[in-house]
């Protein structure tokens, strides 16, 4: 399988060291996935959503970690929908194993949270649904 860059969506005020962690693992030998660009990380003004949008075009898939306030994270509601209109697929990954996970307010109630393994990864980034 060819090398995926993927664009990560996380709710920036609570859950960045999920993205941390998530670009830690982009680095094993075994990875199938690179990361190209993540989150805007400023302050939601002038043309952030244009730059996203240059952002996510240029890879192949957009990962969204869910959080405790996924729900509410205004920059993840607006990734998901800018994934969803350049056409690039997308997947939920369950950014904490013990604790009650929410989708970003623009997924659709088929959207699911998968379990974050490194093998449910891979799969996924394979595009297995």
């Amino acid at each position: 399988m060819a090398m995926k860059r993927a664009f990560i969506s996380f709710d920036f005020d609570h859950d960045e060291e999920l993205r941390d962690a998530l670009v830690g693992q982009a680095k094993n030998p075994d990875s199938p996935f690179n990361i190209a660009n993540w989150s805007v990380q400023e302050a939601f003004t002038g043309n952030w959503k244009e730059k996203v949008r240059g952002r996510i075009r240029r890879t192949d898939l957009t990962i969204v970690i869910c959080g405790e306030h996924t729900h509410s994270a205004r920059g993840v509601a607006a990734e998901l929908t800018i994934t969803r209109e350049e056409g690039n697929p997308y997947f939920l990954l369950k950014g904490r194993r013990n604790r009650t996970c929410t989708k970003p307010a623009m997924a659709r109630g088929s959207d699911k949270i998968y379990s974050w393994t490194w093998e449910n990864l891979k799969k996924l980034i394979a595009g297995e649904r």
